[in-house]
């Protein structure tokens, strides 16, 4: 067992292992095992440590840690159409270009935001298993030219999956680039920090095509040393690092938390990529959306104080019918614009709303 695999084992599963370190009544323990027998918990030291148990309120207790607003109502378990546009089972061909795999319904950390709630604690051996057909379908499209490996978090799969896929993808002629969507340079680092194996498995398949990680940095306080460390160590294995933030009611909803994130990963070797609003699922929605009139002020302000490179990111929110850019307000009306869309008529296209303070979604 490797270091990192041993630290992993290591995890705290359930609110009693907690209740200690963040000083939980026996009141408290006992409503939070009542979620946590419904959204699993799993959080290792290494992102337990980031918390201040004094604070309640803390941004990254809030990401981590169990709370009873998961068992309010509302919300949706599927709100983007993922299974609609299942081709192959654990992929799904939305975009022309993109295909997405599903390849591990495991996380090092279970975010409370996790817009993928209804997948946590899947089996991923069947998704494995459908490798060639999933090779097969991206040989026989030829407008898809890149492939984005997430999960679950990707770096969860054994070195041997990851390099299968990698092997796989990488032998197919339309493919110019390949993405992993992983939450470890985040919420757990020693995956990649205590792991030359991963490394050089990377650093050969960046040989024969473009290697992208896709992290996801929500606050500026889960840029620890160690974080940075996996950056480097990452950039040094040849790949590009890009990152998708949430914005969460409680952690960076606000101009000066959202502009120090972003300058501060620029500064770190990250390339911001989008903002995206949160997804309203069942668990998350009343505990973490923000309004998307106060949302797009928030992303506005923010950027008066962020560099060039650091505000190159999009606002946006994923919808069955494709990636809307939210552009901001105009009169009493909200713009939008087709990032990306499903289908050919609404590639591109505008169109407004009536401002409504309290909508998060539509």
């Amino acid at each position: 067992m490797k270091k990192w695999e041993k630290r992993l084992s290591e995890c705290k599963r359930s609110v009693v292992e907690l209740k200690e370190r963040l000083r939980l009544s026996d009141e408290e323990v006992e409503r939070l095992k009542r979620i946590e027998e419904r959204y699993p918990l799993c959080i290792p030291d290494y992102y337990l440590d980031l918390i201040d148990p004094d604070d309640r309120e803390d941004p990254i207790r809030k990401m981590a840690i169990p709370d009873y607003m998961e068992f309010s109502e509302g919300g949706e378990k599927d709100t983007s159409g993922e299974a609609d546009n299942t081709v192959v089972q654990g992929m799904q061909h939305k975009y022309d270009q993109t295909v997405l795999v599903l390849s591990t319904n495991q996380c090092a950390m279970y975010c409370r935001h996790c817009f993928r709630k209804r997948l946590v604690g899947l089996s991923s051996e069947e998704i494995a298993e459908k490798l060639p057909e999933m090779a097969s379908y991206v040989r026989k499209h030829g407008e898809i030219n890149n492939v984005l490996i997430s999960g679950g978090d990707a770096f969860l799969n054994s070195n041997e999956v990851i390099r299968r896929y990698l092997e796989t993808f990488s032998s197919i002629e339309n493919i110019e680039f390949i993405r992993f969507g992983t939450r470890t340079p985040v919420s757990f680092p020693y995956r990649i920090t205590e792991d030359e194996e991963l490394l050089a498995i990377l650093s050969e398949a960046g040989r024969a095509k473009e290697i992208i990680i896709v992290t996801q940095f929500n606050h500026p306080r889960e840029l620890t040393k160690e974080a940075v460390k996996a950056i480097r160590m990452l950039h040094d294995a040849g790949a590009v690092i890009r990152n998708q933030t949430v914005l969460l009611k409680g952690v960076n909803d606000s101009p000066e938390v959202l502009s120090c994130l972003m300058n501060s990963l620029v500064s770190n070797g990250v390339m911001p990529y989008y903002v995206f609003q949160c997804r309203p699922v069942e668990g998350v929605k009343n505990q973490f959306q923000v309004p998307l009139e106060r949302g797009s002020f928030i992303v506005d302000s923010a950027k008066k104080t962020m560099s060039g490179p650091a505000k190159a990111f999009r606002y946006v929110m994923s919808l069955p019918s494709g990636k809307i850019e939210i552009l901001g307000k105009l009169g009493d009306e909200m713009l939008f614009k087709y990032h990306q869309a499903k289908r050919e008529e609404d590639s591109s296209r505008f169109f407004t709303r009536k401002a409504v303070s309290d909508e998060c979604w539509f």
